[in-house]
Protein backbone atom coordinates (compact mmCIF):
# COMPACT_ATOMS: atom_id res chain seq x y z
CA UNK A 1 0.00 0.00 0.00
CA UNK A 2 3.04 2.54 0.30
CA UNK A 3 2.50 5.87 1.29
CA UNK A 4 -1.01 5.11 2.33
CA UNK A 5 -0.46 2.35 4.77
CA UNK A 6 1.36 5.56 7.19
CA UNK A 7 -2.31 7.37 7.04
CA UNK A 8 -3.77 5.71 10.03
CA UNK A 9 -1.21 6.35 12.80
CA UNK A 10 -0.95 10.16 11.32
CA UNK A 11 -4.75 10.65 12.10
CA UNK A 12 -4.38 8.91 15.65
CA UNK A 13 -1.39 11.74 16.15
CA UNK A 14 -3.16 14.66 14.97
CA UNK A 15 -5.86 14.45 16.16
CA UNK A 16 -4.54 13.49 19.94
CA UNK A 17 -2.33 17.16 19.52
CA UNK A 18 -5.69 18.72 18.13
CA UNK A 19 -8.74 17.20 20.35
CA UNK A 20 -7.07 16.28 23.50
CA UNK A 21 -8.66 13.05 22.84
CA UNK A 22 -6.96 10.00 22.85
CA UNK A 23 -9.93 7.41 22.83
CA UNK A 24 -11.32 8.90 19.99
CA UNK A 25 -8.19 9.39 18.06
CA UNK A 26 -7.52 5.82 18.04
CA UNK A 27 -10.84 4.84 17.06
CA UNK A 28 -10.81 7.06 14.10
CA UNK A 29 -7.47 5.56 13.29
CA UNK A 30 -8.49 2.02 13.55
CA UNK A 31 -11.50 2.77 11.38
CA UNK A 32 -9.32 4.74 8.88
CA UNK A 33 -7.12 1.67 8.96
CA UNK A 34 -9.85 -0.78 7.92
CA UNK A 35 -11.43 1.43 5.37
CA UNK A 36 -8.15 1.38 3.48
CA UNK A 37 -7.92 -1.93 3.92
CA UNK A 38 -11.29 -2.26 2.06
CA UNK A 39 -10.63 0.03 -0.11
CA UNK A 40 -7.64 -2.30 -1.14
CA UNK A 41 -9.30 -5.28 -1.36
CA UNK A 42 -11.23 -6.44 -3.81
CA UNK A 43 -14.19 -7.44 -1.76
CA UNK A 44 -16.29 -5.81 0.80
CA UNK A 45 -17.56 -2.26 0.75
CA UNK A 46 -16.22 0.82 2.95
CA UNK A 47 -19.48 0.99 4.74
CA UNK A 48 -17.91 -2.14 6.31
CA UNK A 49 -15.19 -0.44 7.88
CA UNK A 50 -17.20 -0.24 11.13
CA UNK A 51 -18.06 -4.16 11.00
CA UNK A 52 -14.39 -4.81 10.67
CA UNK A 53 -13.27 -2.50 13.11
CA UNK A 54 -15.36 -4.50 15.72
CA UNK A 55 -14.41 -7.84 14.64
CA UNK A 56 -11.06 -6.22 14.44
CA UNK A 57 -11.42 -5.53 17.93
CA UNK A 58 -12.58 -9.34 18.83
CA UNK A 59 -9.99 -10.87 17.43
CA UNK A 60 -7.49 -8.98 19.27
CA UNK A 61 -9.06 -9.20 22.65
CA UNK A 62 -9.25 -13.17 21.61
CA UNK A 63 -5.63 -13.20 21.86
CA UNK A 64 -4.46 -15.05 24.75
CA UNK A 65 -1.43 -12.46 25.26
CA UNK A 66 -3.70 -9.42 24.71
CA UNK A 67 -6.34 -10.76 27.11
CA UNK A 68 -3.51 -11.03 29.49
CA UNK A 69 -2.70 -7.13 29.26
CA UNK A 70 -6.41 -6.31 29.34
CA UNK A 71 -6.86 -8.39 32.65
CA UNK A 72 -4.08 -7.16 34.47
CA UNK A 73 -4.70 -3.64 33.43
CA UNK A 74 -7.92 -3.72 35.44
CA UNK A 75 -5.99 -5.77 38.09
CA UNK A 76 -4.16 -3.30 38.81
CA UNK A 77 -7.13 -1.02 39.41
CA UNK A 78 -7.97 -3.13 42.19
CA UNK A 79 -4.67 -3.52 43.37
CA UNK A 80 -4.29 0.13 43.63
CA UNK A 81 -7.31 0.80 45.37
CA UNK A 82 -6.93 -2.02 48.00
CA UNK A 83 -3.52 -0.90 49.10
CA UNK A 84 -4.90 3.15 48.62
CA UNK A 85 -8.29 2.10 50.92
CA UNK A 86 -6.69 0.30 53.65
CA UNK A 87 -4.13 3.02 54.85
CA UNK A 88 -1.23 1.19 53.40
CA UNK A 89 -0.13 3.96 51.39
CA UNK A 90 -0.06 6.71 53.40
CA UNK A 91 1.75 4.55 56.62
CA UNK A 92 4.23 3.46 54.04
CA UNK A 93 4.97 6.95 53.31
CA UNK A 94 5.10 8.08 57.23
CA UNK A 95 7.11 5.10 57.63
CA UNK A 96 9.36 5.93 55.21
CA UNK A 97 9.82 9.46 55.94
CA UNK A 98 10.13 8.22 59.45
CA UNK A 99 13.02 6.49 58.62
CA UNK A 100 15.00 8.87 57.18
CA UNK A 101 14.83 6.79 53.64
CA UNK A 102 12.94 9.76 51.62
CA UNK A 103 13.01 12.91 52.86
CA UNK A 104 13.93 15.23 50.32
CA UNK A 105 13.17 15.39 46.80
CA UNK A 106 16.56 13.90 45.59
CA UNK A 107 15.74 10.80 47.46
CA UNK A 108 12.45 9.88 46.84
CA UNK A 109 13.43 10.30 43.23
CA UNK A 110 16.72 7.65 43.62
CA UNK A 111 14.48 5.35 45.28
CA UNK A 112 11.36 5.55 42.41
CA UNK A 113 14.61 5.14 39.93
CA UNK A 114 16.13 2.36 42.14
CA UNK A 115 12.89 0.54 42.41
CA UNK A 116 12.79 0.33 38.94
CA UNK A 117 15.89 -1.35 38.04
CA UNK A 118 15.23 -3.61 40.52
CA UNK A 119 12.89 -5.27 39.11
CA UNK A 120 14.42 -5.21 35.34
CA UNK A 121 12.86 -9.37 34.51
CA UNK A 122 9.78 -7.46 33.26
CA UNK A 123 9.28 -4.00 31.69
CA UNK A 124 5.64 -3.33 33.15
CA UNK A 125 5.89 -5.06 35.80
CA UNK A 126 8.88 -2.58 36.85
CA UNK A 127 7.04 0.30 35.90
CA UNK A 128 3.97 -0.93 38.39
CA UNK A 129 6.05 -2.17 41.07
CA UNK A 130 7.82 2.15 40.77
CA UNK A 131 4.73 3.75 40.38
CA UNK A 132 2.86 2.41 43.09
CA UNK A 133 5.93 2.47 46.02
CA UNK A 134 6.47 6.19 44.90
CA UNK A 135 2.96 7.93 44.36
CA UNK A 136 2.61 8.96 47.78
CA UNK A 137 5.53 9.97 48.55
CA UNK A 138 5.41 12.39 44.95
CA UNK A 139 2.20 13.79 46.58
CA UNK A 140 3.67 14.29 49.85
CA UNK A 141 7.37 16.34 48.41
CA UNK A 142 4.68 18.08 45.98
CA UNK A 143 6.14 16.59 42.80
CA UNK A 144 3.75 16.15 39.75
CA UNK A 145 2.72 12.78 38.68
CA UNK A 146 3.95 13.86 35.38
CA UNK A 147 7.74 13.64 36.31
CA UNK A 148 6.99 9.89 38.27
CA UNK A 149 5.62 8.67 34.89
CA UNK A 150 8.51 10.14 33.43
CA UNK A 151 11.36 8.57 35.25
CA UNK A 152 9.27 5.05 35.39
CA UNK A 153 8.77 5.23 31.80
CA UNK A 154 12.29 5.98 30.95
CA UNK A 155 14.03 3.62 33.62
CA UNK A 156 12.29 0.42 32.49
CA UNK A 157 12.76 -0.20 29.08
CA UNK A 158 15.95 0.94 28.71
CA UNK A 159 16.79 -0.74 32.07
CA UNK A 160 15.41 -4.09 30.73
CA UNK A 161 17.20 -3.54 27.03
CA UNK A 162 20.41 -3.36 28.95
CA UNK A 163 20.70 -6.02 31.19
CA UNK A 164 18.71 -8.49 28.65
CA UNK A 165 18.39 -11.29 31.44
CA UNK A 166 14.76 -11.43 30.93
CA UNK A 167 11.87 -11.35 28.23
CA UNK A 168 13.49 -8.76 26.59
CA UNK A 169 16.75 -10.45 25.56
CA UNK A 170 15.18 -13.86 24.97
CA UNK A 171 12.58 -12.59 22.38
CA UNK A 172 15.82 -10.24 20.67
CA UNK A 173 17.78 -13.68 20.76
CA UNK A 174 15.16 -15.94 18.77
CA UNK A 175 15.48 -13.60 16.60
CA UNK A 176 18.85 -13.86 15.73
CA UNK A 177 19.26 -17.52 15.90
CA UNK A 178 17.53 -17.76 12.15
CA UNK A 179 20.36 -16.74 10.81
CA UNK A 180 24.11 -17.66 10.64
CA UNK A 181 26.55 -14.90 11.80
CA UNK A 182 30.63 -15.29 12.44
CA UNK A 183 29.53 -14.51 16.32
CA UNK A 184 26.54 -16.13 18.10
CA UNK A 185 23.89 -14.84 18.82
CA UNK A 186 24.57 -14.12 22.59
CA UNK A 187 27.76 -12.51 21.82
CA UNK A 188 26.55 -10.10 19.36
CA UNK A 189 23.76 -9.31 22.34
CA UNK A 190 25.57 -8.15 24.75
CA UNK A 191 27.37 -6.51 22.66
CA UNK A 192 24.93 -3.84 21.92
CA UNK A 193 24.96 -3.03 25.86
CA UNK A 194 27.89 -0.49 25.84
CA UNK A 195 26.34 0.57 21.97
CA UNK A 196 22.59 0.94 23.11
CA UNK A 197 23.25 5.10 23.16
CA UNK A 198 19.42 5.97 23.34
CA UNK A 199 19.23 3.69 26.49
CA UNK A 200 22.60 5.04 28.16
CA UNK A 201 21.51 8.97 27.53
CA UNK A 202 18.06 8.11 28.66
CA UNK A 203 19.40 7.17 31.92
CA UNK A 204 22.14 9.60 32.21
CA UNK A 205 19.37 12.19 31.92
CA UNK A 206 17.09 10.57 34.27
CA UNK A 207 19.73 10.53 36.91
CA UNK A 208 20.70 14.17 35.94
CA UNK A 209 16.64 15.40 36.94
CA UNK A 210 17.05 13.43 40.25
CA UNK A 211 20.24 14.88 41.40
CA UNK A 212 19.87 18.09 40.34
CA UNK A 213 15.92 18.40 41.00
CA UNK A 214 15.45 20.07 37.79
CA UNK A 215 12.77 19.69 35.60
CA UNK A 216 12.41 21.56 32.17
CA UNK A 217 9.73 22.44 29.12
CA UNK A 218 6.50 21.54 29.77
CA UNK A 219 7.07 19.30 32.69
CA UNK A 220 8.89 22.70 34.47
CA UNK A 221 5.03 23.84 33.43
CA UNK A 222 3.54 21.09 35.56
CA UNK A 223 5.23 21.35 38.81
CA UNK A 224 4.85 24.83 38.48
CA UNK A 225 1.05 24.58 38.67
CA UNK A 226 1.12 22.00 41.10
CA UNK A 227 3.15 24.00 43.75
CA UNK A 228 0.29 26.73 43.49
CA UNK A 229 -2.44 24.57 44.20
CA UNK A 230 -3.73 23.26 47.80
CA UNK A 231 -4.01 19.68 46.81
CA UNK A 232 -5.48 17.24 49.47
CA UNK A 233 -4.10 13.88 48.89
CA UNK A 234 -6.74 11.50 48.55
CA UNK A 235 -5.93 8.34 50.93
CA UNK A 236 -6.86 7.01 53.55
CA UNK A 237 -5.68 7.64 57.47
CA UNK A 238 -2.39 5.29 58.05
CA UNK A 239 -2.67 2.09 58.84
CA UNK A 240 0.36 -0.39 58.76
CA UNK A 241 2.74 0.14 55.86
CA UNK A 242 2.72 -3.82 55.55
CA UNK A 243 -0.98 -3.40 54.02
CA UNK A 244 1.26 -2.10 51.24
CA UNK A 245 4.75 -3.60 51.15
CA UNK A 246 3.45 -7.29 51.54
CA UNK A 247 1.37 -7.37 48.09
CA UNK A 248 4.28 -5.25 46.34
CA UNK A 249 7.29 -8.00 47.53
CA UNK A 250 4.42 -10.18 46.75
CA UNK A 251 3.96 -9.62 43.14
CA UNK A 252 8.00 -8.83 42.54
CA UNK A 253 9.01 -12.39 44.44
CA UNK A 254 5.84 -14.10 42.28
CA UNK A 255 6.57 -12.52 39.33
CA UNK A 256 10.43 -13.90 39.64
CA UNK A 257 8.66 -17.37 40.61
CA UNK A 258 6.61 -17.61 37.49
CA UNK A 259 9.27 -16.35 35.00
CA UNK A 260 11.38 -19.28 36.48
CA UNK A 261 8.26 -21.84 36.09
CA UNK A 262 6.62 -20.53 32.69
CA UNK A 263 10.34 -20.91 30.88
CA UNK A 264 10.55 -24.42 33.07
CA UNK A 265 13.44 -23.07 35.01
CA UNK A 266 15.26 -20.54 32.91
CA UNK A 267 14.54 -17.19 33.97
CA UNK A 268 14.65 -15.45 30.78
CA UNK A 269 12.49 -17.92 28.71
CA UNK A 270 9.73 -17.45 31.09
CA UNK A 271 6.31 -15.75 29.82
CA UNK A 272 6.44 -12.02 30.36
CA UNK A 273 2.41 -11.74 29.83
CA UNK A 274 1.51 -14.73 31.96
CA UNK A 275 4.50 -13.78 34.54
CA UNK A 276 3.01 -10.37 35.05
CA UNK A 277 -0.55 -11.26 34.80
CA UNK A 278 -0.26 -14.05 37.81
CA UNK A 279 1.79 -12.23 39.64
CA UNK A 280 -0.97 -8.97 39.68
CA UNK A 281 -3.80 -11.18 40.53
CA UNK A 282 -1.78 -12.64 43.27
CA UNK A 283 -0.85 -9.25 44.81
CA UNK A 284 -4.48 -8.60 44.60
CA UNK A 285 -5.50 -11.49 46.62
CA UNK A 286 -3.01 -10.81 49.11
CA UNK A 287 -4.05 -6.92 49.37
CA UNK A 288 -7.75 -8.52 50.03
CA UNK A 289 -6.99 -11.05 52.70
CA UNK A 290 -4.95 -8.55 54.77
CA UNK A 291 -8.02 -5.74 54.43
CA UNK A 292 -10.24 -8.73 55.89
CA UNK A 293 -7.69 -9.39 58.16
CA UNK A 294 -7.76 -5.69 59.25
CA UNK A 295 -11.80 -5.99 60.22
CA UNK A 296 -12.37 -3.05 59.37
CA UNK A 297 -13.81 -3.80 56.19
CA UNK A 298 -16.29 -6.42 55.45
CA UNK A 299 -16.32 -9.06 52.36
CA UNK A 300 -18.86 -6.75 50.49
CA UNK A 301 -16.93 -3.68 50.82
CA UNK A 302 -13.49 -5.22 49.80
CA UNK A 303 -15.39 -6.39 46.54
CA UNK A 304 -17.01 -3.02 46.00
CA UNK A 305 -13.31 -1.29 46.44
CA UNK A 306 -11.97 -3.83 44.04
CA UNK A 307 -14.70 -2.89 41.24
CA UNK A 308 -14.68 0.54 42.22
CA UNK A 309 -10.76 0.14 41.34
CA UNK A 310 -11.33 -1.49 38.16
CA UNK A 311 -13.51 1.44 37.39
CA UNK A 312 -11.08 4.02 37.34
CA UNK A 313 -9.00 2.36 35.02
CA UNK A 314 -11.63 1.78 32.21
CA UNK A 315 -10.69 4.55 30.66
CA UNK A 316 -6.82 3.84 30.14
CA UNK A 317 -7.61 0.04 29.70
CA UNK A 318 -9.85 1.11 26.57
CA UNK A 319 -6.85 3.08 25.46
CA UNK A 320 -5.07 -0.48 25.69
CA UNK A 321 -7.41 -2.41 23.27
CA UNK A 322 -7.68 0.78 21.15
CA UNK A 323 -3.76 0.52 20.84
CA UNK A 324 -3.56 -2.85 20.23
CA UNK A 325 -6.29 -3.39 17.85
CA UNK A 326 -4.67 -0.59 15.70
CA UNK A 327 -1.47 -2.35 16.13
CA UNK A 328 -3.45 -5.32 14.39
CA UNK A 329 -4.82 -3.12 11.28
CA UNK A 330 -1.44 -2.14 10.94
CA UNK A 331 0.30 -5.28 10.42
CA UNK A 332 -2.49 -6.22 7.56
CA UNK A 333 -1.60 -2.77 6.29
CA UNK A 334 2.29 -3.13 6.54
CA UNK A 335 3.14 0.19 7.78
CA UNK A 336 5.69 -0.97 9.62
CA UNK A 337 7.78 -2.54 6.35
CA UNK A 338 6.65 0.57 4.86
CA UNK A 339 8.09 2.66 7.36
CA UNK A 340 11.40 -0.03 7.12
CA UNK A 341 11.79 0.77 3.55
CA UNK A 342 13.12 4.30 4.43
CA UNK A 343 16.52 2.60 5.15
CA UNK A 344 17.41 2.83 1.42
CA UNK A 345 20.10 0.69 -0.29
CA UNK A 346 22.04 2.72 -1.73
CA UNK A 347 22.81 4.88 1.56
CA UNK A 348 26.33 6.02 2.85
CA UNK A 349 27.71 2.76 4.70
CA UNK A 350 28.64 5.19 7.62
CA UNK A 351 24.40 6.60 7.23
CA UNK A 352 23.17 3.12 7.38
CA UNK A 353 23.37 2.75 11.10
CA UNK A 354 22.04 6.32 12.18
CA UNK A 355 19.18 5.28 9.46
CA UNK A 356 18.24 1.74 11.17
CA UNK A 357 17.64 4.17 14.52
CA UNK A 358 15.84 6.76 12.94
CA UNK A 359 13.58 4.16 10.61
CA UNK A 360 13.21 2.07 14.07
CA UNK A 361 12.36 4.98 16.15
CA UNK A 362 9.56 5.98 13.25
CA UNK A 363 8.46 2.79 13.18
CA UNK A 364 7.65 2.72 16.65
CA UNK A 365 5.94 5.92 17.09
CA UNK A 366 3.75 5.39 14.42
CA UNK A 367 2.84 1.45 15.10
CA UNK A 368 2.63 2.01 19.47
CA UNK A 369 5.17 -0.89 19.71
CA UNK A 370 9.00 -1.71 19.92
CA UNK A 371 8.87 -5.44 20.20
CA UNK A 372 7.07 -5.09 16.59
CA UNK A 373 9.43 -2.76 15.22
CA UNK A 374 12.30 -4.97 16.30
CA UNK A 375 10.79 -8.29 14.61
CA UNK A 376 10.43 -6.25 11.49
CA UNK A 377 13.55 -4.01 11.53
CA UNK A 378 16.25 -7.03 12.82
CA UNK A 379 15.44 -9.34 9.92
CA UNK A 380 16.16 -6.13 7.52
CA UNK A 381 19.31 -5.04 9.46
CA UNK A 382 20.73 -9.11 9.81
CA UNK A 383 20.97 -9.25 5.95
CA UNK A 384 23.23 -5.91 5.68
CA UNK A 385 25.61 -7.24 8.30
CA UNK A 386 25.98 -10.06 6.04
CA UNK A 387 26.15 -8.24 2.88
CA UNK A 388 27.95 -4.88 3.75
CA UNK A 389 30.00 -6.39 6.67
CA UNK A 390 28.27 -4.06 8.98
CA UNK A 391 29.74 -4.64 12.94
CA UNK A 392 26.39 -6.94 14.29
CA UNK A 393 26.38 -5.63 17.47
CA UNK A 394 26.04 -1.69 16.44
CA UNK A 395 23.51 -2.54 14.07
CA UNK A 396 21.15 -4.48 16.24
CA UNK A 397 21.69 -1.48 19.43
CA UNK A 398 20.89 0.78 16.71
CA UNK A 399 17.44 -0.92 16.05
CA UNK A 400 16.89 -1.86 19.69
CA UNK A 401 17.46 1.65 20.77
CA UNK A 402 15.10 2.88 18.03
CA UNK A 403 12.49 0.94 19.26
CA UNK A 404 12.66 2.33 22.72
CA UNK A 405 13.04 5.61 21.63
CA UNK A 406 10.32 5.71 19.37
CA UNK A 407 8.03 3.85 22.28
CA UNK A 408 8.78 6.53 24.58
CA UNK A 409 6.98 9.85 22.35
CA UNK A 410 4.15 7.64 20.81
CA UNK A 411 1.06 8.47 22.19
CA UNK A 412 -0.87 5.13 20.64
CA UNK A 413 2.06 3.13 22.86
CA UNK A 414 0.46 0.71 25.04
CA UNK A 415 3.72 1.00 27.37
CA UNK A 416 3.08 4.67 27.59
CA UNK A 417 -0.40 4.02 28.85
CA UNK A 418 1.24 1.46 31.62
CA UNK A 419 3.09 4.12 32.81
CA UNK A 420 -0.10 6.49 33.14
CA UNK A 421 -1.83 3.45 35.28
CA UNK A 422 1.03 3.13 37.04
CA UNK A 423 1.71 6.42 38.14
CA UNK A 424 -1.87 7.60 38.26
CA UNK A 425 -0.99 10.37 35.32
CA UNK A 426 -2.64 11.73 32.47
CA UNK A 427 -1.92 10.00 29.25
CA UNK A 428 -1.36 12.91 26.89
CA UNK A 429 0.44 14.60 29.94
CA UNK A 430 3.04 12.21 30.77
CA UNK A 431 3.81 12.14 26.45
CA UNK A 432 3.89 15.97 26.35
CA UNK A 433 6.16 16.01 29.92
CA UNK A 434 8.16 13.17 28.54
CA UNK A 435 8.45 13.84 24.99
CA UNK A 436 11.68 17.11 25.17
CA UNK A 437 13.34 14.69 26.94
CA UNK A 438 13.19 11.63 25.03
CA UNK A 439 13.70 13.92 21.81
CA UNK A 440 17.00 14.70 23.96
CA UNK A 441 18.28 11.21 24.00
CA UNK A 442 17.27 10.70 20.54
CA UNK A 443 19.09 13.46 19.40
CA UNK A 444 22.28 12.62 21.39
CA UNK A 445 21.96 8.64 20.05
CA UNK A 446 21.48 9.97 16.42
CA UNK A 447 24.96 11.99 16.81
CA UNK A 448 26.69 8.83 18.87
CA UNK A 449 25.39 6.51 15.85
CA UNK A 450 27.14 8.68 13.39
CA UNK A 451 30.33 8.66 14.98
CA UNK A 452 30.44 5.62 15.88
CA UNK A 453 29.88 4.46 12.59
CA UNK A 454 32.73 6.43 11.26
CA UNK A 455 35.15 5.01 13.81
CA UNK A 456 33.80 1.16 13.32
CA UNK A 457 33.11 1.17 9.70
CA UNK A 458 35.12 4.53 7.91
Amino acid sequence: MDWISIIPPLVAIFVVFWKKEVIMALLLAVLCAEGLILFNGTEGSLLLAPINAIERTISVASSPGNTRILIFSLMVGALLAYIRDSGGVTATVNWLVGKGVAKSKRQVGSLTMFTGIAVFIESNLSVLTAGIFARGLYDKFKMSRARLAYIIDSTSAPVCILILLNGWGAFVLGLLDGYELEQTSASILWGTVPLNFYAIFTLAIVVYTIAKDKVHGPMAEEEAAMSKTQTVLETEPPTKARYMLVPLITMVVSMVGFMLWTGNGVLSQGSGSKSVLYATILATAVAYFLMLAHKRFTHHEAVAIGFKGMGELLPLVTIVLLSLTLGASLKVLGTGVFVAGIVGEYLPLVLIVPMLFLAGAVMSFTTGTSWGTFAILIPIGVPLIQTLGLPPSLVIAAILGGGVFGDHCSPISDTSAVSSIAAGCDLLTHIRTQLPYALTAGGLTLIAYVAASIIMIG
